[in-house]
């Protein structure tokens, strides 16, 4: 099966994954992952792959740190249109529910729910989310594979949100262990699919 992987960074791209898979960088954000999303697949439209691979770190103040999950579901949290009689995270005249569902829960995988938006969310702020983790691109990448009609995997491991972010150093000192846990879930879903053992609905 044919697979492309995402990730938005090549802070989170360590010597574990550097082994296993060669992914495509498409940016810190919404806006940049949407974009960059959509180039990607547009590139391949001759070549589809059959799945999207989006993976990297995340932030949570509620799971193991440095714990590896794989997103079920994904939600806009900037996504605000209340004011105009739309429940918060509702896009406007879209009609998609305000959380999406992602490819189903792997065997092996622990299953959590994210929040996608553009602001690293820290201290009180995880107060507001009733999602289990938080980053800033799946939202972007599964409306880009929804246009072409790809499924949609997450995999995100846990750089943050224990204690308050105030620098970058804050994000980045646990990625190389989240890089290791990172390759050791590519390794699962690899086998899981040689074996079709993954269901691609969503």
């Amino acid at each position: 099966m044919s697979v492309l992987y995402l990730m938005a960074a090549p802070a989170e791209y360590g010597a574990h994954l550097k082994q296993r898979i060669d992914p495509v960088f498409i940016g810190v954000g919404p806006v940049e992952a949407a974009i960059a999303t959509t180039k990607a697949l547009a590139e391949r439209r001759d070549a589809m792959p059959q799945m999207v691979v989006c993976l990297g770190s995340a932030g949570s103040n509620r799971l193991e740190q440095c714990g590896v999950y794989q997103a079920i579901s994904v939600s806009y949290r900037d996504m605000d249109a209340s004011a105009l009689g739309f429940p918060r995270g509702t896009t406007p005249f879209l009609d998609l529910p305000p959380t999406l569902p992602l490819v189903p829960a792997i065997n092996g995988l622990t299953p959590a729910t994210l929040s996608t938006g553009g602001n690293v969310v820290t201290g009180p702020q995880f107060d507001q989310i009733v999602e289990d983790m938080v980053d800033m691109e799946t939202f972007a990448v599964k409306r880009a594979c929804q246009a072409f009609g790809v499924p949609l995997l997450g995999l995100r491991g846990i750089s943050d949100g224990r204690d308050a972010v105030s620098r970058i150093e804050d994000w980045t000192r646990y990625l190389h262990i989240i890089d290791e846990r990172l390759a050791q879930a590519v390794d699962c879903v690899e086998t899981l699919l040689a074996r079709g053992e993954v269901d691609l609905t969503t």
